[in-house]
């Protein structure tokens, strides 16, 4: 879509699911940046939240719940980041009502709230997609052009890690009915990291957790294998001795791609290559990757463009959770 297109057409209004503290990084503040989105209202479980959030970030409105947001004709689309188990129930009512939603990940609770939710999309002939900001920044393309290349030789090994402190337990993060657990929060993000380098499906072969409670994990460690040899390695934790670990590491037969802070990468990241040429780094350039994915949300919605976080894929990236927790003898979030 041209920056012309965009200055003339209405933009797409879009109303906030709860006054989550991502919103403002996630929403607010990339659609000043994106003129074919509007952050328009929000509604809250307390309305006077909704209200305080409203005055604060300059929405035009501020709704006294949620059906009544989900009711309003002026709402193009809907930004879901609740709790992650409530993003089934809230996404389907939301699509029902014939709105566009931006998910938060993780997607759901486990893979069948999953299809279930892409099945409404289906059957409303809404746009739905996964809110994997890091997949529409620059540094993901370059992260795929340098595995596919063939500089790296055959590949080998994939590692990726997100691994970073959470030391309030009583966040909902830890909260087995909100779909917490580290595994979730942080792990559907390097999951989804392996998946995209790896160009594939994994089997998990093992994981091995790290409790907080029985139900909870505050870490978590996976072996996965892929069908034509290749082996990876997942890493994620909210509470461990691995206090800030967020990388990518590809092993080929002739050389090794590392990646450090694939997931935020506007802030800082660093991208490595190593092969018996020698060692050079890279610095990959763009805007933040939320104002990034705005832009993709628009335009799948406008134009039908497609997205790499689609149903599809989110289907695919919760099945692995679920495989994970199972290997880890535990319930899968949801059951």
């Amino acid at each position: 879509m041209s920056t012309d297109q965009e200055s003339t057409e209405a933009p797409l209004r879009i109303g906030i699911l709860g006054a989550a503290r991502i919103a403002p990084t996630a929403l607010v503040r990339p659609a000043r940046e994106v003129p074919a989105a509007e952050a328009y209202g929000v509604a809250a479980r307390v309305a006077a939240r909704a209200g305080s959030f409203q005055v604060k970030h300059g929405l035009v409105r501020a709704y006294p719940s949620y059906e009544a947001m989900l009711s309003a004709e002026e709402i193009d689309a809907v930004y879901n980041p609740l709790p992650n188990g409530l993003h089934c129930e809230w996404t389907v009512r939301a699509l029902e009502a014939g709105k566009h939603v931006l998910c938060e990940k993780p997607f759901a609770s486990n893979s069948t709230e999953a299809e279930q939710m892409a099945e409404a999309a289906r059957a409303a002939d809404r746009r739905l997609m996964e809110a994997f900001h890091y997949r529409y920044h620059p540094l993901a393309t370059r992260m795929r052009e340098v595995v596919d290349s063939g500089e790296l030789g055959t590949i080998r090994h994939i590692e990726t890690s997100v691994c970073f402190p959470l030391p309030w337990f009583g966040d909902i993060r830890y909260d087995y009915d909100l779909g917490g657990g580290a595994t979730m929060d942080a792990g559907c993000y390097a999951v989804s990291m392996l998946r995209f380098l790896a160009h594939a499906e994994p089997e998990v072969i093992a994981a091995r957790p790290t409790l907080w409670t029985p139900d909870v994990d505050r870490a978590m460690e996976a072996d996965v294998r892929f069908e034509d040899g290749r082996t990876g390695t997942v890493q994620c934790s909210l509470f461990s001795s691995r206090l800030l670990r967020v990388h990518a590491v590809v092993r080929g037969d002739r050389g090794e791609l590392r990646i450090l802070n694939p997931v935020l990468p506007h802030l800082y990241h660093r991208v490595t290559v190593k092969t018996a040429h020698g060692t050079r780094r890279e610095q990959i350039y763009g805007d933040a990757s939320y104002t990034h994915q705005l832009r993709a949300f628009v335009d799948l919605v406008k134009n039908g463009t497609p997205v790499p976080t689609d149903p599809a894929d989110a289907i695919a990236n919760m099945k692995v959770l679920d495989a994970i927790y199972d290997r880890a003898g535990m319930k899968r979030r949801g059951a």
